[in-house]
């Protein structure tokens, strides 16, 4: 299974480090990366693959919520099925 992970908020240093650390935890292979700064405002979109058939994304959203918090940044994991079709015109 793939995920997309997304974090915005106001840039400070540790934001990469912290957010790719978070989902080595949780055995996540961030295949892909793109990052920008606009002004002081950081926005990163990663692709993941999740290990396994059975995942739990509730668990995900909330280990990574938490360590966006903690970094004062919003991180946020869809299905790439899910962001997909949010995100389609």
């Amino acid at each position: 299974m793939h995920a997309i992970i997304t974090t915005t908020g106001q840039d400070r240093v540790g934001i990469i480090a912290g957010v790719s650390a978070a989902a080595a935890e949780r055995n996540l292979n961030i295949l892909d990366v793109s990052q920008t700064l606009m002004d002081d405002f950081f926005t990163m979109i990663m692709r993941a693959e999740i290990p396994g058939e059975s995942v739990d994304m509730a668990e995900l959203q909330r280990h990574l919520a938490g360590v966006g918090e903690r970094l004062g940044v919003v991180v946020r994991i869809q299905s790439t099925d899910l962001f997909t079709a949010m995100n389609e015109i």
